[in-house]
């Protein structure tokens, strides 16, 4: 039953991805130009996101801070000084996020899921590492509709474990459309 699951989920995924990937890519390559002409190159910013304890993947996001000199950029100094402001409306928005969709279409990452983690955020997880490492994460889920305001990272691996605990069909519908909602009204950013 489990191996059902993930196929429809990963089916549903692909076919979803595929729809908005059509429907919205020239919303996609306004946005890249955009962010070109207005900041320069590179226009997509890849980090390093861990899917299972050995292996990682390349989660990739619309560029939102200026480079630092190990990215072969001049700037250095904190990251909230470094963020552009075509990337703070790029976050505000959450357009910043479209990339993923080639995420979830090449099977790193599901639309809905446990929001992606680096490698030391992993291990904040603890005892619930295993449980997170379950799944793909993904694009929108309940942190990134109801905890994105919290800093506190215990309130994100509680959420995320709630979300696992109850992972259904019905459950990712409702969390997709309080994503549009939330992107709608800029609100959970």
């Amino acid at each position: 039953v489990l191996a059902m699951s993930r196929l429809t989920f990963r089916i549903l995924d692909v076919i979803y991805a595929l729809g908005l990937g059509l429907l919205l890519s020239p919303f996609i390559l306004a946005v890249a130009l955009f962010v070109l002409l207005r900041e320069g190159p590179p226009v997509f910013y890849g980090s390093e996101r861990m899917h299972d304890p050995v292996r990682s993947f390349t989660l990739w996001k619309f560029r939102t801070m200026r480079p630092t000199e190990r990215d072969g950029g001049v700037t250095g100094g904190d990251k909230a000084a470094r963020i552009t402001s075509t990337g703070a409306w790029l976050r505000r928005t959450r357009l910043d996020e479209l990339p993923q969709i080639w995420n979830v279409l090449i099977g790193q990452m599901s639309l809905v899921g446990p929001r992606p983690v680096t490698e030391p955020e992993l291990a904040m997880y603890g005892h619930h590492k295993s449980a997170y490492l379950s799944v793909r994460p993904g694009v929108t889920g309940m942190w990134q509709v109801h905890g994105r305001m919290s800093g506190c990272y215990k309130n994100r691996v509680q959420l995320d474990r709630g979300y696992l605990d109850a992972i259904s069909l019905k459950s990712d519908i409702k969390l997709i459309g309080q994503t549009a909602l939330s992107v709608i009204r800029m609100t959970g950013c």
